[in-house]
């Protein structure tokens, strides 16, 4: 089944700028250049909540992983935090001294990192409210920053043309991304943590191993990419265009799945829900569309399961090797039920089979993630020993 229409809100009176789902599908936040963020109950007649503070358009939501706040930035330079209730009641923080294009939650719910135009990303506490510090290397505005799912990376996208990846502990650039033909509107994390994906005004979509820091797959569009959202399996994409239409990208046949025709204009952004069966978008026309995914479950169901389970040894994911087994192992519904006991043997076995190199392949990730290991250590103890080396011939 293709992915299909299921709800449409109509209430900003301007384009809307950022769509985001909360943990349960209960709501749905969109933020606007009418300078509002709206709170959609995804329940039919129930009615949306107005939040109104900012000065300013709205350019980006988010909702907390708890799904308790919302956070928005605004071209007002400040960052709000509301209680997606009635009262809608919000708190500010004052830092950036420009636009504020992104606002993004750590997955523990504790951090909140914000990219603006005043060229910095800045990373905040959420309960205290405090500033905590600036990253400051972008030449030009940055449009987008997000925590990698276990915290330690931060990823930005910025007019200057370049990806930047972050260690949020050393606050070091630890490398920078510069393939991009033109400025960079959106970057994510793939769930699995080893990979990002940034969308430009180039028309293109890259997908980068961080592990490497190479290159893994490169999609030329015929419009410029405003946004992308990865599927929670990892193995799709959707990307929100300025030729008004949404694309489902597979990430692991490197192909176009699906190109959808919603919005009128440029569709500005774009969300997979947390459980990846809606995605939601927004566009220059005011409006927000809710879609229904419809990939067939058994597609990225065992992936989900493996992912959640399937912490390899070192407690990092290798989804790479893990997303190319098992994935295309669709469960075909067994409508006849007259068919001979051999075949049904046939099956048990082949299932049986499979069953095991699902078992082998697992192994070998954990393997591989226990070399990776060893070798980060060997690393290391190598650079101690060269460091050691310096020391003494200074010394001498």
């Amino acid at each position: 089944e293709d992915p299909s229409l299921e709800r449409h809100f109509k209430g900003h009176r301007d384009a809307v700028t950022s769509v985001d789902f909360s943990l349960n599908k209960k709501q749905l936040a969109s933020g606007s250049m009418d300078s509002c963020l709206m709170i959609w109950s995804m329940r039919p007649q129930m009615r949306a909540y107005r939040f109104v503070g900012h000065k300013d358009a709205v350019m980006c939501v988010q909702f907390s992983p708890s799904g308790h706040l919302v956070a928005s930035g605004s071209r007002d330079k400040t960052v709000r935090l509301w209680v997606p209730s009635v009262k809608g009641e919000s708190t500010v923080f004052k830092a950036h001294t420009g636009t504020v294009r992104s606002v993004h939650f750590s997955s523990d719910g504790q951090s909140l990192v914000t990219a603006s135009d005043d060229k910095t990303v800045k990373v905040w506490t959420v309960h205290r409210q405090k500033f905590l510090f600036s990253l400051s290397q972008h030449i030009n505005w940055v449009r987008c920053a997000r925590f990698s799912p276990d915290g330690r990376l931060i990823v930005s996208a910025s007019d200057d043309k370049t990806v930047k990846l972050w260690d949020k502990t050393s606050r070091e650039c630890i490398h920078s991304f510069c393939e991009h033909g033109g400025f960079v509107n959106h970057v994510d994390f793939h769930p699995s943590g080893t990979c990002i994906a940034a969308a430009g005004t180039d028309n293109t979509v890259k997908v980068w191993d961080v592990r490497m820091n190479r290159l893994l797959q490169h999609y030329q569009g015929n419009a410029v990419v405003n946004s992308l959202s990865f599927h929670p399996s990892g193995n799709y994409l959707v990307t929100a265009s300025n030729d008004s239409t949404l694309k489902i990208l597979d990430l692991l046949e490197g192909r176009l799945l699906y190109t959808l025709h919603g919005h009128q204009g440029p569709a500005t952004c774009v969300a997979f829900s947390r459980a990846g069966d809606l995605f939601a978008s927004g566009g220059s026309d005011e409006q927000v569309m809710v879609w229904k995914t419809n990939f067939d479950a058994a597609d990225y169901g065992d992936v989900l399961k493996t992912q959640k389970s399937g912490a390899s040894v070192d407690g990092t994911h290798h989804p790479l090797v893990e997303m190319d087994c098992g994935v295309h192992l669709k469960k075909t519904k067994t409508q006849d039920s007259g068919r001979s006991q051999e075949q049904q043997e046939e099956e048990t076995s082949l299932a049986n089979t499979l069953e095991h190199i699902m078992g082998q392949l697992d192994v070998l990730t954990q393997t591989v993630s226990i070399l990776e290991q060893r070798l980060t250590l060997t690393e290391d103890k190598l650079k101690e020993c060269l460091e050691n080396q310096q020391k003494i011939i200074q010394n001498k």
